[in-house]
């Protein structure tokens, strides 16, 4: 029996169990982890910045004031941290632009709701405190991986002046392998870990608010990923193109949900071009 779209239950997990398709995660993991332990061990940074409940990392550029990429990790929005993906950190300080890692409060300890405020409230404090980190407050950026791209897309479609702000914090964003429909997400086995409801799903996912107007936005994926991840991008795309709003896609050729992410922090891959692309405009 269908559960959503074509999907019965097994069909609409199978989509989403990220890890069962790519059966070698644990060596992309371990891989992450040598490579960003290199980075906070060896990289400029100023860590654990307390702001509103969780902390984020700074890694300066040399010359200040710098434009600056905010990284949104991934995980399910219920794994990982912040530290797990400071691997991309050396390819944008070597270019001259400062990296901001962002921490939140997992799930289930966090709702979606939660989780969402928490990372407006991290781009706020990045805005407000941006000379502090030799930023320029004109010049911020967002990205995120899976969860993360989620989060990404959640920022550039914010309405800041509920939120405080006179004009959008950022000059750009890129989401990677991100989530923008969230009602999937709560009819498969995600959810006994998120524990969403249909409103919470419906207000949480960037397809249902499309804005006016928003500064430019990279979508991103590896080719090799599951259907409904290429079909969360294409509706997204479509709404974006129709809006008249600027996009730009950067899919990365036989990249899969783990490979894709390593791009970002490939000078020489399409999507880190992209990206520098984006901030250099």
């Amino acid at each position: 029996m269908a559960l959503y779209r074509d999907y019965d239950k097994a069909g609409l997990d199978a989509q989403y169990n990220i890890r069962a398709r790519v059966t070698d995660h644990e060596a992309w993991s371990a891989r992450w982890a040598a490579a960003a332990e290199a980075v906070l061990k060896t990289r400029p940074s100023r860590l654990n910045i307390a702001y509103d409940r969780e902390k984020l990392d700074v890694f300066p550029a040399a010359r200040t004031p710098a434009p600056a990429l905010i990284f949104i990790h991934g995980g399910y929005w219920q794994s990982r941290s912040k530290e797990d993906f400071c691997f991309i950190v050396p390819a944008f300080q070597d270019a001259g632009v400062a990296v901001v890692m962002v921490e939140y409060t997992l799930a289930p300890k966090a709702t979606m709701d939660e989780i969402v405020r928490q990372n407006r409230a991290a781009v706020a404090f990045v805005h407000k405190h941006a000379r502090d980190f030799g930023i320029d407050p004109a010049r911020i950026h967002v990205a995120g991986h899976s969860a993360g791209g989620h989060l990404a897309a959640m920022m550039m479609v914010t309405d800041w002046t509920m939120h405080g702000l006179d004009r959008h914090p950022l000059a750009g964003g890129c989401a990677i392998s991100g989530l923008y429909d969230l009602e999937p997400i709560r009819l498969c086995y995600l959810n006994e870990v998120l524990g969403m409801d249909a409103a919470a799903a419906a207000r949480n996912s960037p397809i249902h608010l499309v804005p006016r107007a928003a500064p430019p936005l990279i979508l991103a994926l590896g080719t090799a990923e599951s259907e409904e991840f290429h079909r969360q991008q294409e509706v997204l795309a479509g709404l974006w193109r129709r809006h008249g709003l600027r996009l730009e896609t950067a899919d990365q050729p036989g990249d899969h949900h783990f490979s894709v992410i390593q791009r970002l922090g490939e000078p020489d891959s399409l999507l880190h071009r992209s990206v520098m692309r984006q901030i250099a405009a």
